[in-house]
């Protein structure tokens, strides 16, 4: 896909997003919270599809890219499109940690961490489940991500 064909993801306004999510999902994506490990939607999910950022839609990971990383939280290798994801240094709690964040809609995902699986590149991306919205396979075209289709064939 060429740039020009890339789809732009609008963040909208702040009333429209505390609307739109719950109490968890706003305050992870929009107030760089964590909710808790295993206790939360994906996790332990491995249906065949694509995560979009609950927020604006960015398409973010693929389930071809997500491992049981065994920490509570999904975890990829790595992201479905690199333009997608914004990483910057994280420095909270008296650590240093590179945060990840959707491009376009800025919300808070999680953390990317070098203890992934060394054949695929040595990268966990630890993310939110809250900041996730997943679309099936079976559901990519029907709501404007076909473009994805062939990741599984």
């Amino acid at each position: 896909m060429k740039d020009k064909d890339i789809k732009e993801y609008k963040k909208p306004s702040q009333e429209e997003i505390k609307e739109k999510l719950n109490e968890i999902q706003y305050k992870v994506t929009q107030e760089n919270g964590t909710e808790p490990p295993f206790r939360n939607e994906f996790w332990d999910h491995f249906e065949e599809g694509i995560y979009v950022d609950i927020v604006t839609g960015e398409p973010l990971f693929s389930s071809l890219d997500k491992f049981d990383s065994s920490c509570g939280w999904p975890s990829f290798t790595k992201p479905l499109e690199k333009k997608n994801i914004k990483e910057k240094a994280d420095f909270s709690f008296n650590m240093h940690r590179i945060e990840v964040r959707s491009s376009q809609g800025k919300s808070h995902l999680g953390h990317v961490f070098t203890d992934g699986p060394l054949d695929k590149g040595g990268l966990r991306y630890c993310i939110n489940s809250a900041s996730l919205r997943f679309i099936p396979k079976s559901k990519l075209a029907e709501e404007g991500y076909g473009e994805y289709l062939n990741l599984f064939k």
